[in-house]
């Protein structure tokens, strides 16, 4: 009996011991689990520079600006709006991810005596441009295509592309003209800084079969289609032959749609809006989101009044019309704060909202010369892709230094991203065509460097 008691106490002990060796193995295999699939994650994520997220700056002095010299930018605008240089003026400045000014002034819409927000949602125009060449940039990180390969590779329409030698000047819709065969291609690279000879002014373009939306469209029209009719139009340069602005980006959206497999929205929602967490940027408003959208004013002189825009299209695409145009070079709307998110991005080397978007070395790509000896107009600078660079003999970027950049909208919505200063500035308005659109741009980037030590 004794003997009995003795064995079930052994196989009893025999079980206990069995079940701590199994507890304490699974402990470890479980550890182990984490490790091999959060650490990678975790590693990444430790890789990441700059600020994840912006953040009130409550101590202003810490981020190296003064509270009272930040108060000229308030009377400055006050004064502005007051004269009826503008309807409304939203600006966002963030260093080091510390927002140090963030207000807006004036009225979304006069008519009705809506007071401005720092929530209005603008159309940023031209500023699309830089988040469609970002969107093909994370392609061009998954090795689907290469710079210098020519256009026509992905869009096919391109292989015939030709250029404009001859046309009647008096009668360029119905007279005729004369093309030649380009010496060479057009290439991804020149299509992103804009020295592949595609132009918005046209001799040709209003001619049926040339004719494509300049900004944006509320017909039903697909990107597909204007850029097969856009590869027919001649070329008034010859591609590298030098900077000169234009569709460019159309293109760039379209080869976005070719190589992702996904429509232009779809594709930019995925791969950058969506990771950063840009809750307000659409080429087409929600119909929750639409009483945000301030009005479009025009502004021709400096001695004209403001008024509303007469050209519907411009005023009313965001949230009207047919809605399947997503065009790369002007199609989308944002606010001052959530565009600011993209240009921190860019600051922090392709990373935010604890998201890779690019490599750093991607971002240096893009903030280098792509055009030789050329400049930007008449301003001196340089041109990468996707951005003006600003170099030491610049004017309109001024007092930005050399290695900042930047690009505006049509609209009148400007961006700056200067990395010595770990500086992101936005300035929305919405007026076109604006005789302030420097004075606004350039006068407030003083001010805000002014308060800054």
């Amino acid at each position: 009996m004794v003997n009995a008691v003795i064995t079930i106490q052994n196989c009893l002990n025999l079980v206990v011991t069995c079940f701590h060796f199994y507890y304490s193995y699974m402990k470890q295999l479980f550890a182990l689990l984490l490790f091999v699939f959060f650490f990678p994650t975790l590693l990444f994520s430790q890789n990441l520079k700059g600020p994840q997220q912006f953040a009130a700056a409550n101590n202003l002095a810490e981020t190296g600006f003064s509270a009272e010299r930040l108060k000229r930018i308030d009377h400055w605008i006050e004064n502005f709006v007051a004269a009826g240089k503008a309807p409304n003026v939203v600006v966002f400045v963030a260093r080091n991810g510390r927002v140090v000014y963030h207000k807006a002034f004036g009225y979304s819409n006069i008519a009705q005596q809506r007071k401005a927000t720092t929530g209005d949602v603008f159309r940023i125009a031209s500023q699309t441009k830089a988040i469609a060449t970002v969107a093909l940039m994370t392609l061009f990180e998954e090795g689907r295509f290469l710079l210098d390969d020519p256009v026509s590779k992905y869009i096919p329409a391109f292989a015939n592309a030709k250029l404009l030698v001859r046309y009647d000047t008096l009668n360029p819709v119905g007279g005729t003209f004369e093309t030649a065969p380009l010496h060479r291609p057009i290439t991804i690279r020149q299509l992103l800084s804009h020295t592949s000879g595609i132009t918005y002014e046209h001799p040709l373009e209003q001619r049926p079969e040339f004719k494509v939306p300049t900004l944006n469209s509320m017909a039903p029209v697909r990107l597909a289609d204007v850029v097969d009719r856009l590869a027919t139009r001649p070329l008034l340069h010859e591609p590298g032959s030098g900077f000169y602005y234009g569709l460019n980006t159309e293109v760039v959206g379209r080869l976005v749609e070719v190589l992702s497999g996904d429509p232009l929205d779809v594709a930019i929602r995925k791969r950058v809006t969506e990771p950063l967490g840009m809750q307000d940027t659409y080429f087409y408003l929600p119909d929750s989101k639409k009483n945000r959208l301030v009005e479009l004013y025009s502004k021709p002189s400096e001695t004209a009044a403001l008024k509303v825009h007469d050209n519907d299209t411009f005023r009313m695409y965001p949230v009207a019309g047919a809605r399947t145009y997503f065009t790369a070079g002007a199609g989308m709307v944002s606010t001052a704060s959530d565009y600011g998110r993209f240009c921190q991005m860019l600051l922090n080397g392709g990373s935010f909202n604890n998201k890779r978007i690019l490599s750093p070395q991607t971002l240096t790509l893009m903030t280098s010369n792509q055009i030789g000896a050329s400049w930007v107009w008449d301003r001196e600078d340089k041109f990468g892709l996707g951005f003006e660079l600003v170099t030491a003999g610049t004017r309109y970027l001024e007092p930005a230094p050399v290695g900042s950049f930047s690009w505006g909208g049509a609209y009148c919505s400007d961006y700056l991203v200067d990395p010595e200063h770990k500086l992101v500035i936005q300035t929305f308005t919405n007026v076109q065509p604006y005789a302030h659109y420097n004075e606004l741009n350039k006068k407030l980037r003083s001010l805000i460097y002014q308060a800054m030590y």
